[in-house]
């Protein structure tokens, strides 16, 4: 994943505490850096990339207060919150799973783009697109139709990774992604008709009633809580006889989590409620996984719905 979100403190004695921490951090050292941290927040009481680097020290150390202490000051010293630190709230428990904020998203993306696909395929074992195109084959195959599409849409597209395996059997494909780098990347890479920077709702959004004859999101709904708002509007712009397919991370339990990954995780039970109540049709539902972590396969869904 990308290098760590460093914000300027403005205070070139409070960045240079900072950096000094984060070398202890790197050396093992965690009280020692995190005193450096604390060095650098009384110099610069609203410095978000010290109290974020100090909550991770601190959750770390097992001190789980102090750790939700220092995220909750993060998060108030960025509106944005572009290090993500509500989400680890979320983890911690400290606070409700919602939606992740769009500043966090987009920068992680901006900032994972230049090796995006050498990460994600070479060394996470990527294989999202593969398993969409296969259930999607399978699908059209079982209702005795081909795979071929006037119009695809591609939500959360990256770099385009998962129109490759559709592009020959689409006419017009739409990429959108909300990381303007991302978008950069898969213009470049010519399999596009149309490019959009914007999340997956507000681009569903700006499309017209029965427009698409096929919506793809392969590795996209890992990053949004509330999958019922996208598929509702999937549903809306979906032909009848048009397909939704996306791949998603699984757990055991019910409804979502915030998994290690700090990715959401969704029970097979709440994805077929969510789809069915988005009036869709479930037309294949199986676990696989679509990518690895610490060399071990993550627990995935791979869906298929139906607009009937």
């Amino acid at each position: 994943m990308p290098a760590r979100l460093f914000l300027s403190s403005g205070d070139l004695m409070a960045d240079r505490r900072f950096e000094f921490a984060r070398d202890l951090q790197l050396k093992g050292d965690l009280p020692a850096a995190a005193d450096l941290l604390l060095q650098a927040i009384e110099l610069a009481p609203n410095f978000t990339s010290a109290w974020f680097a100090l909550a991770g020290i601190r959750e770390e150390l097992g001190e789980r207060d102090a750790a939700i202490a220092a995220f909750r000051k993060a998060q108030a010293s960025d509106p944005g919150d572009s290090h993500g630190a509500g989400l680890r709230l979320m983890r911690l428990g400290a606070e409700p799973v919602s939606n992740m904020p769009q500043a966090y998203v987009q920068t992680l993306f901006d900032q994972y783009a230049p090796r995006f696909e050498s990460s994600l395929v070479d060394e996470l074992g990527y294989r999202g697109p593969k398993l969409l195109f296969r259930a999607v084959l399978a699908v059209r195959a079982a209702a005795r139709k081909p795979a071929f599409f006037k119009r695809a849409i591609d939500l959360g597209c990256g770099t385009g990774l998962a129109a490759s395996p559709f592009a020959k059997g689409v006419d017009h494909f739409i990429g959108v992604d909300l990381s303007p780098r991302m978008i950069e990347r898969a213009r470049a890479r010519g399999l596009y008709a149309e490019l959009d920077v914007a999340d997956m709702l507000q681009g569903l959004r700006a499309r017209p009633d029965a427009s698409g004859d096929l919506i793809l999101a392969a590795d996209a709904m890992v990053y949004v809580a509330e999958l019922a708002p996208v598929l509702k509007e999937a549903a809306r712009v979906l032909v009848s006889g048009g397909l939704l397919a996306f791949t998603a991370e699984t757990h055991d339990g019910e409804g979502v989590v915030v998994g290690h990954g700090l990715r959401y995780a969704h029970a097979a039970g709440h994805v077929r409620t969510v789809v069915e109540s988005a009036g869709l049709e479930l037309s294949l539902l199986e676990d696989n996984s679509a990518r690895n972590e610490d060399n071990a396969p993550v627990p995935g869904l791979v869906i298929v719905a139906t607009k009937t």
